[in-house]
């Protein structure tokens, strides 16, 4: 894979000691080198679960916390990413660091080509990584945060020691952790009082005339400002060079790959046919389903139809939970005939369908369950369905009532519908779990519909009386599969279009 054109190549090394000279950087300038497409992917797949790991974390922990920094610095070693500055130099530091340090910037921009392709994904690639930004920079020592200031050119206006004395009780009662005796040691910046939003919220600064005063210790406000701000314009400007882009034939389905990527386990593995039966499904709807199956189920059962995108999404997770082709075959058509198709019309039409998701008719690919991102960002439901993600896709409001009729608490609702405002909507169905399963913490990060199966299942034991075959997976915990590595020549099959097979007539 190359990056930048030949003349630019020509400056490589000078360029690598510009951008690898610190381990922070506003990512102002593009990778100048070729990599392989296997780095390309393992880069991306890598950097994508560290900013997954901090949106989960930035719920479950007080973000800037000792234990949220704990767990985020663990993070970082495990990945191998860098995430604290030992020198500056890029002529001192070993092969380990410098690696590490190229590995944060191209890994950085891939993500970029795949997250900037609509407004959601660009947004909540833009929180993950100002947050990745934030803890990176509190990390860095004063020598560390003024070299890093200089090396971009951010020069932020000081107010004079006259006009630091003159409001000298202001600052001190306004300011978090400012004194009269560091009052004087550290400089104030004036800044207009939008740059520092977060801060005025909390109450931290002193306003005044539109202008706020900012102490020394929270200048990575205004840094982090900047960086969203120079990462909201990359991002725009990067979304217009993607018809060049998807012109590459290798590069396409990559991007569109990883833009929806689910990086745990493998619900393609059927080890659980023939666990479940169909009298279980309706009391497993109530007990075990996420809130988004449970709709599919719940309207499938009123109207005896869903359309191709309910089909797909309700079909494939059903067949991960352990329904048969037999079985799913005898369900389908016990409940379209109930409606206004008949028997013939359903096997010549609908049949095979099914049995192609199964991998018996077609290519014979083992089609996998759609992960939480799939559901959230891929074909959003028109009126008359209902896939999807109820807290991505649902009005507030029709979700508010919907939680009260699966008697969720009021202060559990208030809780859920802060998540979505916050557009943290699998957080949102964590804390769903938390609430209908009665755990303060489920200790684990919901990327999968089928995980949120199988993790209630575990924590209720099986279900109760009227449930008995699916106990049979023993309830001690097993190593999860390792997710199935996805190479380039994969990716074209694993993302063929299965609507031809689901539209209806």
């Amino acid at each position: 894979m190359q990056f930048g054109s030949s003349s630019r190549r020509k400056k490589a090394n000078s360029a690598q000691e510009e951008l690898y000279g610190h381990s922070l950087q506003f990512y102002g300038q593009p990778p100048i080198e070729n990599i392989s497409l296997t780095e390309f992917e393992t880069f991306a797949v890598e950097r994508l679960k560290l900013l997954k790991t901090i949106e989960n974390l930035g719920v479950s922990y007080v973000k800037q916390s000792d234990q949220y920094s704990k767990k985020l610095e663990s993070e970082f070693k495990n990945l191998n990413f860098p995430y604290r500055v030992e020198v500056v130099s890029i002529v001192d530091i070993g092969p380990s660091e410098h690696e590490k340090r190229r590995k944060d910037h191209i890994s950085h921009f891939i993500l970029r080509l795949a997250y900037c392709q609509t407004e959601d994904l660009r947004r909540w690639f833009i929180q993950q990584e100002v947050e990745l930004f934030r803890f990176r920079f509190n990390d860095l020592g004063p020598n560390h945060k003024l070299e890093f200031l200089h090396r971009n050119n951010l020069q932020y206006d000081t107010i004079s020691a006259e006009e630091k004395k003159t409001m000298q009780d202001k600052l001190i009662n306004s300011s978090y952790a400012v004194s009269g005796i560091t009052v004087e040691g550290q400089d104030f910046y004036k800044v207009p009082f939008q740059d520092a939003l977060d801060l005025v919220r909390t109450r931290k600064v002193y306003l005044k005339a539109g202008y706020v005063y900012i102490p020394h210790q929270d200048i990575v406000t205004i840094v982090l400002n900047d960086f969203r701000t120079r990462l909201s314009k990359a991002l725009a400007l990067t979304a217009r060079s993607l018809p060049i882009v998807h012109s590459d034939e290798r590069l396409q389905p990559l991007l569109n790959h990883l833009s929806h990527a689910y990086v745990g386990q493998d619900y393609s593995i059927q080890k659980n046919v023939g666990k479940i039966s169909l009298d279980q499904i309706d009391p497993l709807s109530g007990k075990s389903f996420p809130l988004c199956m449970r709709q599919l189920h719940q309207s499938l059962r009123e109207h005896h139809h869903l359309r191709h995108g309910g089909r797909m999404q309700y079909g494939l997770f059903l067949k991960g939970i352990g329904l048969s082709l037999e079985q799913a075959l005898q369900f389908w058509r016990s409940e379209f005939i109930r409606g206004k198709v008949d028997a013939d019309k359903f096997d010549k039409q609908y049949a095979y369908s099914i049995r192609h998701m199964f991998g018996k008719e077609g290519r014979r690919a083992d089609y996998t369950p759609y992960s939480c991102m799939k559901v959230i960002l891929s074909n959003p439901p028109s009126q008359g369905d209902y896939h999807g993600c109820p807290f991505r896709h649902s009005d507030p409001e029709l979700l508010k009532q919907k939680l009260q009729f699966y008697k969720v608490s009021p202060s559990g609702i208030s809780q859920i519908l802060e998540l979505v405002k916050g557009m943290h909507y699998q957080l949102a169905c964590q804390k769903y779990f938390e609430l209908t399963h009665n755990v303060e913490d489920a200790n684990f990060s919901l990327n999968h519909p089928n995980q949120y199966f199988i993790e209630s299942q575990r924590v209720l034991g099986g279900g109760g009386k009227d449930i008995k075959r699916e106990v049979d997976t023993p309830q001690k915990a097993k190593p999860q599969p390792a997710a199935r590595e996805v190479t380039a020549k994969d990716v074209p099959e694993m993302m063929e279009d299965l609507d031809s097979f689901f539209q209806d007539a």
